[in-house]
C-alpha cells in the first residue's frame, strides 16, 4: 500500500476545499438548511457540474470519473469539515453503489448518468430507520429484523398484473423528502417465505407520501416516507439478487466515505477551536498560551490524526470501513464536545457554529452508530468470541 497521495487527488482536494470556504460558510449552511431542499441547489449544481462530485467513483462508461473510494473519500472529508448540506451521501455513496451493483444494464444505463451529471439524486428507504442494521454495519442484516422479517410492518411488495406494488413506511429517510428516486428496501412473497428486495419508485409516483422530518442535525435532512399502493420497479433481475449482500458490501464501503465525512468535521472543529483560543485572552495572555490548554488540543489532534489514518485505510480496504467508523465517530463526538468547552460561554449560544459540530456528531452516532454496537458486531465478525470455553484460550490468554 502506498499511502502518499497522487497529484490528481491532491488537486480534488484542494479544489473542493477553496470552493467550499467560498460557498459553505457557517452562514451559507444555516440558509441552506432552511430551503425546501435542506440544500443549496447552486452549490450541488456547481459540484456536480463542475467537479464532477456525484459521479466521481462511477465507472466511465455511465458519464462518472472513474476514480476509486479514495477519491471519493477525500471528498467527503472536505464536505464533513465544512459541514456541506448535500445530496452527496445519500445519492454517491448509498444509492449510486446499489444501482452499479444489483441493477439491469438497462437500469444501470438510464440513471447512473443521470447521477453522474447530478440531473437525479436518489435516496435508500429501508424500515425501521435503522440505516446501520440495514448496511450490515451493527447486525447481520440477513435476519431481516431491520425490515420487519417479513410480518406486519416494513414495507411489504407485490406481484400483480400490473406489476409490483408497495405497501408501508420507511422512517428517517436520509435526504428521503428532496431526492429524485427512492430505492425502498421491502419484504415480498409473505411470511414464513419472505425475502428483501431493492425496488426504484420515483419521486412522482401515485401513493407515495414525503415528509420531511426535524431531525437533530439539520445538516441531515431526513423524512418519512409512506407508501400506499405504490407502483414500483424491482432492482434488478427477476432471480432474486443477493439484496442483503449488496448492502453489506455498499455499506463497507459507506462505512469508509462516512468516517472520512466524520473526520473532516472533527478536523474543521479542532481548527476553529485553535484559532479561537489563539485571540481570546484570560488575564492578560491568549488562553492557548496556557499548559492545560495546550494538552487538551494536543490530545485532540492525536484523535483526529488517528482516525484520519483509520478512514483512509478504510477508503484503501472497505473491510476496516466499520471499525473505523467507529473510530471517526468517537473523535468527532470528542473533539466537538471540547471545542464547545474551549469556546467558554459563547459555544454554548446557538448563534455560534460550534454548535453545528457537536450536532453532526450525535446525529450521525444515532443514524450510523452508536459506537459500541460498531465495534461489537465487528468483533464478532472476526470471531474474536467465538467457541469460548473455560479453561481455553483467547489470544493468549487463559479464559475461566
Amino acid at each position: 500500500m502506498d499511502a502518499a497521495f497522487t497529484a490528481e487527488q491532491d488537486e480534488i482536494r484542494r479544489t473542493l476545499r477553496d470552493l467550499l470556504a467560498k460557498h459553505s460558510g457557517p452562514g451559507e449552511v444555516r440558509a441552506a438548511v432552511r430551503t425546501a431542499e435542506g440544500h443549496d441547489r447552486a452549490v450541488w449544481r456547481r459540484l456536480a457540474q463542475e467537479l464532477g462530485l456525484p459521479g466521481l467513483a462511477l465507472p466511465e462508461e455511465y458519464g462518472g470519473a472513474g476514480c476509486t473510494a479514495t477519491e471519493l473519500a477525500l471528498a467527503c472529508e472536505e464536505t464533513g469539515r465544512a459541514l456541506l448540506p448535500s445530496p452527496l451521501l445519500a445519492t454517491a455513496v448509498l444509492a449510486a453503489p446499489l444501482i452499479a451493483a444489483l441493477g439491469t444494464p438497462a437500469q444501470r444505463a438510464g440513471l447512473l448518468p443521470r447521477i453522474a451529471d447530478g440531473a437525479l439524486t436518489a435516496a435508500l428507504a429501508v424500515p425501521g430507520g435503522s440505516m446501520a442494521a440495514a448496511l450490515g454495519l451493527t447486525a447481520d442484516n440477513r435476519t431481516g429484523g431491520w425490515a420487519g422479517g417479513g410480518r406486519a410492518g416494513g414495507v411489504q411488495a407485490r406481484l400483480g398484473d400490473g406489476g409490483w406494488r408497495l405497501y408501508g413506511e420507511a422512517d428517517r429517510v436520509l435526504d428521503g423528502h428532496s431526492a429524485g428516486l427512492l430505492l425502498v428496501a421491502a419484504h415480498a412473497g409473505g411470511y414464513p417465505r419472505s425475502r428483501t428486495l431493492l425496488f426504484l419508485a420515483p419521486a412522482e409516483a401515485d401513493g407515495l407520501t414525503r415528509t420531511r422530518l426535524t431531525s437533530m442535525d439539520e445538516t441531515r435532512p431526513l423524512a418519512r416516507v409512506e407508501l400506499r399502493d405504490t407502483p414500483a420497479e424491482l432492482l434488478g433481475a427477476d432471480d432474486a439478487p443477493d439484496v442483503c449482500g449488496a448492502l453489506a458490501a455498499t455499506g463497507r464501503t459507506a462505512a469508509a466515505h462516512l468516517a472520512a465525512e466524520a473526520v473532516g468535521a472533527a478536523a474543521g472543529a479542532l481548527e476553529r477551536t485553535v484559532a479561537y483560543v489563539k485571540e481570546r485572552e484570560q488575564f492578560g495572555r491568549a488562553i492557548g498560551s496556557f499548559q492545560a490548554v495546550k494538552h487538551r488540543l494536543a490530545d485532540l489532534y492525536v484523535r483526529v490524526e488517528a482516525a484520519r489514518s483509520a478512514a483512509y485505510h478504510a477508503a484503501w480496504d472497505p473491510a476496516a470501513g466499520p471499525l473505523a467508523l467507529a473510530q471517526a465517530l468517537e473523535a468527532a463526538r470528542t473533539v466537538a464536545g471540547e471545542a464547545v468547552q474551549l469556546h467558554g460561554g459563547i459555544g454554548f449560544t446557538w448563534e455560534h457554529e460550534a454548535h453545528l459540530y457537536v450536532k453532526r456528531a450525535a446525529g450521525d452516532e444515532l443514524l450510523f452508530g452508536p459506537v459500541h454496537r460498531l465495534r461489537d458486531h465487528a468483533a464478532g465478525q472476526a470471531g474474536l468470541f467465538r467457541d469460548v470455553t473455560p479453561g481455553g484460550l483467547v489470544h493468549g490468554v487463559a479464559v475461566r
